[in-house]
Formats: C-alpha cells, structure tokens, sequence
C-alpha cells in the first residue's frame, strides 16, 4: 500500500494531501480497500476509532483532516456539522462566470435513478450555497473550437452537499429563468476533467482541489489553518 503525506499531526489527528484518484474511506470490494482511512492506520498504528471527519470525492485532492481517536473525530466532526469550518477550493473550469464573484444558491439532490449524480430541485432538495471568486483566465487554442477561455476559480462551500461545488459550477447560469435572481442559475463553467458534469476528456483528472483548511484544534481550543496550493 502506497503511503500518504502528511501536512500535521498531533495527538488527536492528521491533516494529509489526499491525491487524486483516492478513496477517502473503503469502497465495496476488496479492489476498492485503499483509501485514506487504510493508509493513516498503516502510517500511524495507535490511529483508533471511526477516524473519518469529512470525505473528498475520490477525484478530488487536497486537504482532508482525518481523527485518530475517538474524541477528536467526534469533536471535529461537530464543527463540520455546526458549519465553523473554513473550507476553500481552487479549480480549473471551462469558460469564464459572468460575474468575478459572488453566491450560487441552489439547493440539491441525489437523482435516485442515475447515482451518484445529483440535480438541482427546489422542492426536495436540501439548502446547497457556495461562494465563489474569480482568480484569473486565460485564452486557450482547442482544435476546431477555435480560442475559448478557462478560468482558475476559489471556491468556499458554505454548505457540505455531495458534488456541490462541481454542480454549482456546471449549472447554466440562466437555468432556471423564473426563480428568484438570486437562484437562477449556477457558473455555466464545468470543471475540466469532470466525468458527471462537465467534459471527461478536457483533462486528464477532476481539476478540483482542496486548498484551504481551517478549525479549531480540539485540544487546545486554538484555531488551526492549513493552506495547501493545487497543484495546477
């Protein structure tokens, strides 16, 4: 088994640079055992308890912060709950918002008969919010397509709904002409390399990455922030 990096540790848990392409925790299946839980047990034996704190989609990397006992999972876990987590996300998507900032509200849902791929629904959905900020575009030439822009993204979910911010992203942005303004639309700018949402083969991975972590250190009640650049 592969090892994982490590950005902290400290007596009640790890921060690591999850990679693309890695299970945050066991899939079905043997075939599906690696994943970042498996690894900190190996890298760190006196690791004990559920230790799973929040998850990553399997394509996405960056910081994910793991607990190594019980009480430090169950204490961070509450802050993701009670939404005092800082989180933030840099991406690469395709084309370039209309506005350089702002707040996609649109609430979201599992599609029962295409799973995993979840929709937009105001009426069963749950509340799904995410800030966004434009970091910079630039041209680039593609084939036949002629020069389209790509755009380099900050993203900060406010919510923690599965694939949020790849489906606020995709949405067109004029979606849903008669909600409120605020609730029209998302970026219409998929992210590269997304296989649900967007263009499989505009990337050789999901361009998604996470890049800013911050919390309250559970034992010592100050307040932690871990940044870690993505690496495109």
């Amino acid at each position: 088994m592969s090892s994982l990096r490590i950005l902290h540790e400290s007596r009640g848990y790890v921060v690591v640079d999850k990679p693309s392409g890695l299970l945050s925790v066991p899939g079905k299946g043997a075939h599906k055992a690696d994943c970042v839980i498996s690894r900190v047990r190996e890298m760190i034996p006196r690791a004990r308890g559920p230790l799973i704190v929040h998850r990553l989609d399997m394509d996405t990397s960056g910081l994910l912060v793991v607990g190594l006992t019980p009480e430090t999972q169950s204490a961070i876990s509450l802050q993701f709950e009670l939404r005092t987590v800082s989180k933030r996300y840099v991406a690469l998507v395709d084309g370039s918002p209309a506005q350089s900032r702002g707040t996609i509200d649109l609430p979201m849902r599992l599609d029962i008969n295409r799973r995993p791929y979840q929709i937009i629904d105001f009426i069963h959905g749950r509340d799904a919010r995410t800030h966004f900020r434009l970091l910079s575009t630039a041209p680039t030439h593609v084939g036949s397509r002629g020069t389209i822009a790509r755009s380099k993204l900050e993203f900060e979910p406010i919510t923690g709904r599965a694939h949020q911010i790849r489906v606020h992203a995709a949405t067109p942005s004029d979606a849903f002409p008669d909600a409120p303004a605020h609730q029209r639309g998302g970026l219409g700018c998929p992210i590269l390399g997304d296989i649900l949402y967007g263009d499989e083969s505009a990337s050789g991975r999901l361009m998604l990455h996470a890049s800013y972590l911050s919390f309250n250190d559970p034992d010592t009640g100050a307040r932690v922030t871990f940044d870690n650049p993505a690496p495109f």
